[in-house]
């Protein structure tokens, strides 16, 4: 007996090979090589932290905000609606959600808020879960994380930057840090003539008072890779009379006027589209 052709729209298939979706799970519980890793390095006072971490990045809800987050990714706004420079990246909602759930939970700032044996460890093993929700926010909390030490080689700087850096507040706007309930660091370094090796590096810092260590310094140079373009402040590398050394550069003057710090572009990246790196100048 002959069939009848199938119907327009009649599922010609069944597929039963495919899984389902990974969702509402938690991340750290379900981690046995991570859950044995934390214990042994000395990590379990932060275990509470990282299983509520863990919870929070398997949510459904969580790894939805990751995928718009990369979906709908960053604009540069070189300028405001009457020609001022600005130079402001701009974000998606979901960016700034999954950025308050990583400082709210101290990713960016554990060891130094907290100095006690495992602190690395414990900020370490949520950090590595909640960006397998989303890994583009991963590196603002990185580099601010790693700025904290460096800052702390010049203590009257570290005095002021420190307590707005290890604040677990999320404040995304661009106003003067001092002004804000918590800030960020990015870092600048590379440049096109010298990638890895910065002692090719051309740009200058030029001695405003004196020189010396926390004094003030002009800046002058054009970097090739910016990480974290957004943040409220950067560490910088440039060249002095003795050398490369590493200056703190704050995207407002003291009197509250936007730093000379110039984004040229976002970088049009493979993957991590959530985040991306940009070029940028700083100008005397």
């Amino acid at each position: 007996m002959a069939t009848a052709p199938p119907r327009p729209g009649h599922a010609t298939h069944a597929v039963t090979n495919q899984s389902t979706a990974l969702a509402d799970y938690n991340v750290f519980e379900t981690d046995r090589v991570m859950r044995e890793a934390v214990s042994r390095e000395g990590g379990d006072f932060g275990i509470e932290m990282i299983r509520e971490v863990g919870a929070l990045a398997g949510r459904a809800e969580t790894i939805e905000l990751g995928r718009l987050a990369n979906e709908v990714p960053p604009k540069l706004r070189t300028h405001d609606r009457f020609g001022n420079r600005i130079d402001e990246v701009e974000f998606h909602p979901a960016w700034h959600q999954l950025m308050s759930m990583h400082v709210s939970h101290g990713l960016h700032a554990l060891p130094w808020r907290d100095p006690q044996p495992g602190a690395h460890v414990a900020r370490a093993a949520g950090f590595m879960c909640l960006s397998q929700a989303e890994a583009g926010t991963g590196c603002p909390i990185s580099m601010t994380y790693s700025a904290i030490p460096a800052l702390r080689k010049q203590p009257e700087v570290a005095d002021i930057w420190e307590p707005r850096l290890g604040s677990l507040d999320y404040d995304g706007r661009m106003v003067p840090s001092e002004d804000k309930t918590g800030a960020l660091c990015g870092m600048a370094m590379t440049e096109k003539q010298g990638g890895s090796d910065v002692r090719a590096n051309t740009t200058t810092a030029t001695p405003l008072n004196g020189g010396g260590p926390g004094a003030e310094y002009e800046i002058t140079g054009h970097k090739w890779f910016c990480s974290a373009p957004m943040c409220d402040a950067f560490l910088v590398l440039a060249q002095t009379e003795s050398g490369v050394s590493c200056f703190l550069l704050p995207r407002f003057t003291p009197d509250g006027e936007r730093n000379r710090f110039h984004i040229q572009r976002l970088k049009d990246k493979l993957g991590n589209r959530s985040r991306r790196s940009s070029g940028c100048r700083a100008c005397p």
